[in-house]
């Protein structure tokens, strides 16, 4: 049996492959504790900065596979949520590549990352109100946020998917491709953020996620907190010296 996730690196990029395309990459266990582990990995290695998840045989993700429910199983990890990303994002910034169906808890899974690109054929949806359900693995938190609030109620009231056209005009993805090149336009996007100093990625990905549950008077201060270090570290000397040398950067990550 071939592996369920499989994860590769290219350069300072890593990309993540949902690979049960024989059952359009639904999500089991073994998909979640797959997933876990990578961002895991991304997090932990210094070479890595940035990520790509996608899923392999044109198709993103259908959703939690039913048949793994009715064993038992659940593509949420213990308190990490959906394929251990959804509660708990890994510091760096993780890109998703969609083609085909990013549909209920594969939509979720979408938006668990940061970014977005698709290709134009791409379909997004959450169905779960047709079925007697919510989308509790994150669309119902994180749609309001990502977009404006009554396009998000008519997505998660309707269950009625869009295209990809479509959710890009409202904001839900910052990239649109042909069909077939999402995870090429989502890894020149990773190597775009990845050229940039590494703590300062994580920092202004700390800041922007926490930022919209501060009251004004304590961002300042909170952001100072994550974004003080930075200024002082090696790697600020470094932007600063290499931009009047006139050469690229080259980051320690310190």
């Amino acid at each position: 049996m071939s592996e369920p996730v499989l994860v590769e690196r290219r350069g300072a990029v890593q990309i993540i492959t949902i690979n049960r395309p024989e059952v359009r990459n639904a999500l089991d266990a073994a998909v979640a504790k797959g997933v876990a582990a990578a961002v895991d990995e991304l997090d932990d290695s210094d070479g890595l900065r940035a990520a790509v998840l996608t899923g392999a045989g044109g198709t993103f993700s259908a959703g939690w596979d039913l048949k793994a429910m009715l064993r038992g199983e659940s593509p949420a990890i213990e308190g990490r949520g959906l394929c251990g990303i959804a509660m708990t994002p890994p510091r760096k910034p993780l890109i998703a590549a969609v083609e085909g169906w990013a549909l209920a808890g594969g939509f979720e899974l979408a938006l668990a990352c940061d970014l977005v690109v698709a290709s134009r054929t791409a379909r997004f949806g959450v169905p779960e109100v047709r079925r007697g359900l919510v989308a509790r693995a994150g669309a119902a938190m994180l749609l309001p946020r990502r977009i404006p609030y009554a396009l998000a109620l008519e997505l998660l009231l309707t269950g009625q998917p869009i295209g990809a056209p479509k959710a890009a005009e409202i904001g839900l993805i910052n990239r649109l491709t042909d069909e077939g090149d999402a995870l090429d336009g989502a890894i020149e996007l990773a190597e775009t953020i990845a050229a940039n100093g590494p703590l300062a990625i994580a920092a202004t990905k700390q800041v922007a996620r926490a930022a919209q549950d501060w009251t004004f008077p304590e961002a300042w201060q909170r952001q100072a907190a994550i974004t003080d270090p930075v200024f002082a570290s090696a790697d600020a000397t470094e932007g600063a010296t290499a931009f009047v040398e006139k050469r690229p950067a080259v980051w320690q990550g310190r």
